[in-house]
């Protein structure tokens, strides 16, 4: 099997599952991208994953993430099986365990992930092939020790810096970040508040963490401040966009999972594109 890097190159999208179509999956491999992660937790029977490549040619396709309190893990290693056998070495699964305020059978959740990841790995998902959406040091090291590695979201470069010393040199490490293609600061900046805000500032996982990473009660307040959201999304043009999102590359990550913000309603595909030139792919 050819060494996960390797299957996703440096650059990949993220997009919500609702948000996502055969050709525009299509347009993502054509600009570059080496992968597509599909978020909102896509059903486990992964339908979509498997119509997603069956439209590609070469591009690697992952969740981000299948929700273990929603899906059961026989199910889902069966289906992994299924599009493994059809599209072999393209498809990436990412699992998870949501989040408190969204799930109401939330309790020992670590327990719960470490149990559905091993009985992915006993159903025969080969580890190489299994990601864990992890934030903080103890579902970093379950990352390390028992799959292939981690795909944090909702993260700043030094975010990744302090994941990769706790995974080591071997593991994935493919963290999220968002961007806004607008050199109208203020523009650019509302568009990110207003994803960054609703809902993940009302999530304690993710507001945990920045406060781990050093952010204050004011910044994660009324919003966000400016400084927190120019953290968390790169903006501006695409050549700046590209260099905010290399800090990650240069903070240890392998690969780097953009999450293209627009205007409702607006074809993201020119931003991918423009972002894709940028990036040299």
């Amino acid at each position: 099997m050819t060494q996960l890097r390797d299957r996703l190159g440096r650059w990949g999208v993220w997009r919500g599952a609702a948000q996502v179509t055969p050709q525009l999956a299509a347009e993502v491999e054509q600009a570059g991208f080496g992968a597509l992660w599909l978020g909102g937790s896509p059903d486990g029977d992964l339908a979509l994953a498997e119509e997603l490549l069956g439209a590609t040619q070469a591009l690697t396709v992952g969740t981000s993430i299948v929700n273990m309190w929603k899906d059961g893990p026989h199910e889902v290693a069966r289906s992994f099986a299924r599009v493994q056998e059809r599209f072999p070495d393209r498809f990436v699964l990412g699992v998870g365990a949501g989040h408190r305020e969204a799930t109401q059978q939330y309790e020992r959740p670590y327990d719960t992930l470490a149990a559905y990841v091993d009985t992915l790995l006993g159903d025969g998902v080969p580890r190489d092939s299994l990601v864990l959406a992890a934030l903080g040091p103890k579902v970093l090291r379950l990352s390390r020790d028992r799959t292939g590695g981690a795909i944090p979201y909702l993260v700043p470069p030094e975010h990744t810096r302090l994941a990769r010393d706790i995974l080591g040199p071997g593991p994935l490490l493919a963290p999220e970040h968002k961007v806004v293609l607008d050199t109208d600061t203020e523009r650019a900046r509302a568009l990110g508040r207003a994803r960054v805000q609703n809902p993940y500032l009302g999530l304690v996982n993710y507001t945990s963490n920045l406060r781990r990473l050093g952010w204050s009660d004011a910044d994660l307040g009324d919003g966000g401040s400016d400084a927190l959201v120019d953290a968390l999304v790169a903006h501006g043009s695409a050549e700046q966009v590209a260099a905010q999102l290399s800090q990650h590359l240069e903070a240890g990550a392998d690969h780097v999972v953009a999450q293209l913000l627009t205007e409702p309603g607006a074809d993201p595909v020119p931003g991918y594109r423009a972002l894709a030139q940028a990036l040299k792919l």
